[in-house]
């Protein structure tokens, strides 16, 4: 399908943080106590209960008891709606002072922690981050935050967005597959525990899978770990300290 900006030869707007109006102000004639603040909060909402495919501009407005005519006197597109609503969740991290004066290490790990739990909290997040330019003031300071902790350990400038994107790529990775597991475990009605044990038993009885999820069975079991919650846990965290052992050894090999 062409889309109207595309038919009319202007060039779509690379982001909804970069237009000119001013953000989120109430024209004449709108109903009273809707502003774009009230629009996005309601957007993450039904995101959260219902996922990215159910979420249209229509489903938003009877959320709001409004019509939908009356949100686009706020957005003038849906991925306008949903570049505010990534912001927004982005809002939820806590940063690290800049002069904490706390070890880099500690505030790596909290950082990597925060994002992790933010993108299986938020499982509709992953895909919204590849989408959009991440340009949001939210956006813009957790990125700040994390040059400035990777600033501090010693790296010659030059590897630190490497550092940057093995930590967080990973962390990216890693909780957007927690978040879809969570999501299908809830779908099932069954607990994280139950649903593994299941498909563990299901799958090992497939001649050939039984191999390769054999095998992987018995790593589970040497790595430990009673509940699918801490064997993620122990995953993460091992995954993170490879990670931060890597950094230091970049910054070992520069200064020899």
């Amino acid at each position: 399908m062409v889309r109207a900006d595309q038919r009319s030869g202007k060039t779509p707007r690379p982001s909804v943080w970069l237009e000119d109006r001013e953000r989120g102000g109430r024209r004449g004639g709108q109903p009273s106590g809707l502003d774009r603040d009230r629009i996005t909060g309601a957007t993450v909402r039904l995101l959260d209960a219902e996922g990215m495919d159910k979420f249209s501009m229509r489903r938003l407005a009877a959320e709001l008891d409004v019509t939908a005519m009356s949100v686009y006197w706020y957005v003038a597109t849906k991925d306008d709606l949903l570049e505010l609503a990534l912001d927004r969740a982005f809002g939820e991290l806590a940063l690290p002072e800049a002069d904490s004066g706390t070890d880099w290490h500690d505030e790596l790990r909290a950082l990597a922690r925060g994002y992790r739990a933010l993108l299986v909290r938020h499982s509709w997040l992953p895909a919204l981050v590849g989408r959009f330019l991440n340009i949001g003031p939210h956006a813009l300071r957790f990125s700040g935050a994390v040059q400035r902790v990777l600033g501090r350990t010693g790296l010659p400038e030059h590897e630190v967005t490497g550092a940057i994107a093995a930590v967080f790529q990973f962390v990216y990775g890693h909780g957007t597959v927690e978040g879809h597991f969570r999501d299908r475990v809830a779908s099932t009605g069954l607990t994280a525990d139950e649903y593994h044990h299941r498909a563990m038993t299901e799958v090992l009885r497939d001649p050939d899978a039984s191999d390769v999820i054999g095998r992987s069975a018995r790593i589970m079991e040497a790595r430990g770990g009673d509940t699918v919650e801490e064997m993620l846990e122990r995953d993460f965290t091992f995954a993170l300290d490879l990670l931060i052992a890597g950094i230091e050894a970049m910054v070992a090999r520069s200064r020899g």
